[in-house]
């Protein structure tokens, strides 16, 4: 007896958003100086199917702290890019990474060097 399989192709499985290199690249220098200043320890990445998150954890068994945010179907009306913090609210929204990502300044979170 022989089992017919569905058709391997772009269309066989259900697309995920995720974060492309220099996404991934800009988030993780950004969580690196926070690390490296003992305020972060722990981050997750899900790819689901609306959106792309990076979880930021003070501690592993903890809620996210932080979560930065690639939702495509905003990128027209509030941008694509998004920090939300614990408790809901949205920190920053807008079409460039770099520019979200600027909330986790220095000065906003009185970090020294």
């Amino acid at each position: 007896m022989r089992t017919v399989s569905p058709p391997a192709g772009p269309n066989s499985l259900p697309h995920k958003v995720s974060f492309d290199r220099a996404e991934l690249t800009r988030i993780l220098n950004v969580y690196g100086r926070r690390v490296a200043a003992g305020e972060w320890r722990d981050y997750a990445i899900d790819a689901l199917a609306d959106r792309a998150v990076f979880s930021i954890y003070r501690h592993a068994s903890e809620a996210p702290i932080y979560r930065i945010e690639k939702v495509p179907a905003l990128a027209r009306r509030q941008g694509a890019y998004g920090v939300i913090a614990m408790e809901g609210r949205i920190l920053k929204r807008g079409a460039e990474l770099e520019a979200v990502l600027k909330v986790f300044d220095k000065k906003r979170f009185n970090i020294i060097d």
